[in-house]
């Protein structure tokens, strides 16, 4: 038996196969035979996937950093422009008093 290549199975299958497994409509084994992943490897993707899964309703804060990093955008944004409006002026200003 010739051996195969090695493949690499994107994230949205694997987590296809696992909650297909975690799911229970199939076993590990019709799994196997219908996506042609190894049994072992369909296990391993569910129990990572059943430890991981907490993770997805933790409140990890990170919805609130892009409303500062916003704010802090928004307030350099207007200090830029009112630089930009005084250096106009200046430059307004000093054309002319050359005239």
């Amino acid at each position: 038996m010739p051996i195969r290549p090695r493949r690499n199975h994107s994230p949205v299958f694997k987590s296809k196969m696992a909650l297909a497994a975690i799911k229970g409509d199939k076993t590990i084994s019709e799994l196997f035979q219908q996506f042609d992943v190894h049994p072992n490897q369909v296990s391993q993707w569910k129990t990572q996937i059943l430890d991981r899964m907490s993770v997805v309703f933790e409140g990890s804060g990170k919805a609130d950093s892009p409303q500062v990093e916003i704010k802090t955008l928004h307030a350099k944004i207007g200090e830029l422009t009112l630089e930009n409006d005084m250096v106009n002026l200046f430059d307004t200003t000093q054309l002319s008093n050359f005239s």
